[in-house]
């Protein structure tokens, strides 16, 4: 980041930047007699390299060989590859070299919006009296493509595979006989052909995907596993721990303290997979259809109406000019 700094007049903070760097799962060293009276540790307690939550994360799903792909989901969505190519392009982060193991390189792709638009949704057309269980049996007794209901679930700006921070979402479609499930479908759908765009443009960058290790809030819905298997075409794979983060730091700590030789040893012996669910070919070949025929291309049309959109309320972007990329993106510039 050094000519960031100088470009921001700010050249003295890279003699604040660490001037060592350590590999996840390293011992640190001791536990400082303060820090240990302050945790209520023992002074010495061996102190172990940790990471960003999603590294670590990573770590915790075994998430650690080219081709696999983590999907951690939430409120928004992050997709994190690894992969044999340092390769980058617009609309992914990375790829990381030495991440998130040495000898490794990790690329990211992201939604903004995921878990919050189905929140948003059962605030909206539920409220506390339904509960998810429910909303989620009236959408799976709907065929793929919810009756020609099809949503963009970029209510919050898009990230991958083209970095827009004036996108918006979209109910498109609508007719009197729609439902509740059917914009419950719509919206879980939306979210998952979004996973897809965000897998495509990561492979569109070198990084291919294999299949995907799901952890987080959307692991709690069967209907929408499966459904992120068939859309994306790939297995979906969940672990017996969904609290990956946590689990990774227990594989670190284990390799620091020396119960495990490596990461790689530390993974096999405490990362247990639960299941593995497949797309379903028939259900699959429908979603194909509507993703490249529909949700693509109003991904594109969309676009240029809602920045005349945000244009009439003022721009949307506090004031920032919005400077076309090389990739087709749109980033930001103050």
């Amino acid at each position: 980041p050094l000519s960031m700094y100088r470009a921001l007049g700010m050249p003295e903070l890279v003699e604040k930047l660490p001037h060592k760097c350590l590999p996840m799962g390293s011992l640190v060293g001791g536990l400082t007699s303060e820090a240990a009276n302050d945790l209520g540790l023992p002074e010495g307690l061996p102190v172990v390299q940790g990471g960003p939550d999603a590294f670590v994360g990573m770590i915790g799903l075994g998430c650690i060989y080219p081709g696999q792909l983590c999907l951690i989901t939430g409120s928004s969505h992050l997709h994190c590859v690894v992969t044999a190519q340092p390769n980058t392009a617009p609309g992914t982060w990375g790829a990381y070299r030495g991440a998130p193991l040495q000898g490794t390189n990790f690329a990211e792709g992201g939604q903004s919006s995921t878990g919050s638009v189905i929140r948003w949704a059962k605030a909206l057309f539920a409220g506390d009296d339904t509960d998810y269980k429910t909303l989620d049996a009236e959408a799976e007794k709907l065929p793929p493509g919810s009756e020609n209901l099809i949503a963009l679930d970029t209510f919050q700006g898009s990230r991958t595979p083209v970095t827009d921070p004036l996108a918006r979402g979209a109910l498109v479609g609508m007719t009197l006989s729609h439902t509740r499930g059917h914009i419950w479908r719509a919206l879980m759908e939306a979210v998952c052909f979004g996973t897809r765009a965000c897998v495509d443009g990561l492979v569109s960058a070198g990084h291919e995907c294999s299949e995907i290790i799901i952890a987080g809030g959307a692991t709690r819905s069967p209907v929408w596993l499966q459904m992120h298997a068939d859309v994306t075409g790939k297995p979906v794979v969940l672990c017996e721990n969904a609290d990956a983060p946590l689990l990774g730091c227990a594989i670190l700590a284990s390799v620091g303290a020396g119960i495990h030789h490596n990461v790689e040893d530390a993974v096999e012996s405490m990362v247990r997979r639960l299941r593995r669910i497949e797309p379903r070919e028939d259900v699959a070949a429908e979603y194909e259809k509507i993703y490249e025929n529909v949700y693509v291309k109003l991904s594109q049309m969309a676009r240029p109406v809602m920045h005349a959109i945000a244009g009439l309320r003022g721009g949307g972007s506090n004031g920032r000019k919005l400077v076309k990329s090389d990739g087709g993106g749109h980033a930001p510039m103050l």
